[in-house]
């Protein structure tokens, strides 16, 4: 039987395998370990996992990568980022450090506010250059699916604009990107003291057009005290399930004001941040199907002392995942290894929980377990071939990449010099 490509002589192959479904409870502690093994590849999917020797005896091949020493893993999903903007904020990281807190920044004008004047001002071709240069480093630390999401334009043509070229780059780069609609990321400064009329342009303009556009797959609204309230959020979301965009939340990052709670009662495919949802919350969750997106680097960067409580979501039964958030503002990330590291530190994931919320949990949290997220026969071959002793080296280590060579469809697209 021929194969495109075949791996062989890796000493560990992290498999992530989940039954077709996320992982919860212990099952996030089993990384589904297949021992001095190799795979076959062929058109971009997985024909084998087995022994080295049986790949070399069963496939011809048009090339072969002898992985000796090494150790495989998926390819990292980061199921929540903000790619696509103009000016970095590190000014207000600076401030940050100087006592303001991330509302009180926000109600001066700062946050999200500050990045809409020029991201509505940039060209396309701008916006699609800097997210490239961006989305290339992710590559480079093993992220091989990517959502991203709109949100700094706040009207229709800016976050159409910002969609057509989340689009370009899905259809540029070569690693799959899910595009989210994200009008209701903050209410712009010429709305501030008029929330009911930017209601409307998003209901009845924004989220028909972006449906008429048809890029966008899902629909994300950020719930807060200072932001949208349950009502608003709920009617936004309401809109957007009519026009057939699934659902996404960021709830409850900084306050427990029932976000969590809307998430399962709008049946979102996934809740992120969660800082701060109650008990409820993650009872509602986890009767609902809500997998909840956790986003340490985002608290970290806030310098919070508090986090999301991963290790009562997991009791709970809840298929934790986590993301980077990678955006201008509260959490300049890019790299999933390190988020890995903030989540065992600071929300006391084990290193092979962690690994089992940045890949199998992460892909079900954009509606493709079925395709990434695990190195299974027919699933899609997306791995990164790491040099490293142990899975729990990966987020042990901090500051630097010990990355191999990463894969996606079972194409190269990126290896160490």
């Amino acid at each position: 039987m021929k194969a495109d490509l075949i791996i062989i002589n890796a000493r560990e192959i992290a498999t992530l395998k989940s039954g077709g479904k996320p992982k919860t409870r212990s099952e996030m502690s089993d990384p589904g370990l297949i021992m001095n093994a190799g795979l076959a590849i062929k058109d971009g999917k997985i024909l084998a996992i087995a022994s080295s020797e049986e790949i070399e005896s069963t496939y011809s091949w048009d090339e072969a990568i002898d992985a000796t020493g090494k150790i495989i893993t998926p390819g990292f999903v980061d199921s929540h980022s903000h790619p696509v903007f103009v000016q970095t904020r590190e000014d207000e990281f600076a401030m940050r450090l100087a006592g303001k807190s991330y509302v009180e920044i926000a109600l001066a004008g700062g946050g999200i506010r500050s990045s809409i004047a020029s991201t509505r001002a940039a060209r396309e071709d701008e916006l699609f250059e800097l997210a490239s240069e961006r989305i290339s480093k992710m590559m480079a630390l093993g992220t091989t699916t990517l959502e991203a999401k709109s949100g700094y334009g706040l009207e229709t043509q800016s976050e159409l604009k910002q969609l057509g070229v989340i689009d370009r780059l899905n259809k540029s780069l070569p690693i799959e990107i899910v595009p989210s609609f994200m009008g209701a990321h903050e209410y712009p400064a010429e709305y501030r003291d008029n929330h009911e009329e930017y209601l409307r342009i998003l209901t009845e303009e924004m989220i028909p057009a972006v449906a008429e556009q048809g890029i966008a797959e899902f629909c994300d609204i950020f719930t807060e005290a200072h932001v949208f309230s349950i009502e608003e959020s709920r009617r936004v979301l309401r809109c957007a399930a009519e026009h057939g965009l699934k659902l996404k939340m960021h709830a409850d990052e900084i306050e427990a004001i029932g976000g969590a709670e809307l998430a399962a009662e709008m049946n979102c495919v996934s809740a992120d941040h969660l800082g701060a949802a109650s008990d409820a919350g993650i009872a509602a969750m986890q009767e609902a199907g809500v997998i909840p997106v956790l986003l340490p680097a985002t608290l970290f960067s806030l310098r919070s002392k508090t986090y999301a409580r991963a290790r009562k979501m997991i009791d709970s039964g809840l298929p934790v995942a986590i993301a980077t958030d990678y955006n201008p503002g509260s959490c300049n990330c890019d790299s999933m290894p390190l988020t890995m590291s903030l989540a065992c530190l600071q929300m006391g994931l084990s290193p092979i929980e962690s690994l089992a919320a940045a890949t199998i949990n992460a892909a079900f949290a954009l509606s493709r377990g079925n395709k990434c997220g695990s190195l299974e026969v027919g699933k899609q071959a997306d791995l990164i071939i790491w040099d490293i002793p142990s899975l729990n080296f990966i987020p042990y280590h901090l500051g630097s990449s010990h990355i191999h060579r990463v894969l996606k469809l079972g194409k190269t697209i990126f290896r160490e010099a």
